[in-house]
């Protein structure tokens, strides 16, 4: 690792740590943000799991008027088909989510144990680090969300990584990043024979409690409940 790490809410389940969720926040947020959905996920007390909620780095953010904030990377307009899309701020985030991973690797989690969510922004980088790094994770989570510079994140994509299980969400309303969005991110997906778990919910930008009672299957699924 050559940067210092992000800093984190830690949050675990138990004494006896098995596993690690990492779970990325949108734009303008915290890691506070999900900070409360632990306790909603119904999860048992083994194995234990060290959820990790980092903040993003703070930079100016074009759509809001090059005000500071919370992000991921740099966003310029929500129109999907026309906006450049922010490669660096992308990579660099990535980069230091994959510090993350490997510093966990370094406290006894192997990358097998290891779940990347996030929702939104923290969503697309979810999706984009945890099928192009180093590792096969246990998991990738992406609400409402969708998988950013596909043309070099694709072919990106290698075999090991094609048994990653993924799980998509999104609102059926969402006004932010409409689900045509995450549609088109999912059959390209596929198409590169990446398998989704894919759910929509009717709801606008945001996490409703359907979406929490099946994030909860899923996590339970994964980590061997």
């Amino acid at each position: 690792m050559s940067q210092k790490l992000l800093d984190c809410i830690e949050i675990a389940t138990a004494e006896q740590v098995e596993y690690t969720v990492i779970w990325l926040h949108g734009l303008g947020a915290s890691g506070h943000d999900f900070e409360p959905i632990v306790p909603e996920l119904t999860l048992l007390q083994r194995p234990g799991v060290r959820f990790l909620f980092p903040h993003a780095p703070i930079r100016p953010i074009t759509i809001n008027n090059g005000a500071a904030m919370r992000g991921w990377y740099d966003i310029t307009s929500l129109d999907f088909g026309s906006r450049a899309q922010d490669t660096d701020g992308i990579k660099e985030s990535a980069a230091l989510i994959h510090d993350l991973i490997e510093n966990e690797i370094s406290r006894g989690i192997p990358a097998s144990n290891i779940i990347l969510a996030g929702f939104s922004q923290g969503g697309a980088i979810a999706l984009y680090a945890g099928l192009t790094g180093q590792h096969k994770l246990c998991g990738v989570m992406a609400l409402s969300t969708y998988m950013p510079i596909q043309d070099e994140a694709l072919p990106a994509i290698t075999a090991e990584h094609l048994s990653t299980p993924v799980f998509m969400a999104h609102g059926e309303m969402d006004e932010v990043i409409q689900i045509q969005h995450a549609i088109q991110s999912k059959e390209a997906l596929e198409a590169s024979n990446v398998i989704i778990e894919w759910h929509a919910y009717p709801m606008p930008h945001s996490v409703s409690p359907d979406e929490i009672a099946d994030i909860s299957i899923w996590l339970k699924r994964q980590l061997g409940m």
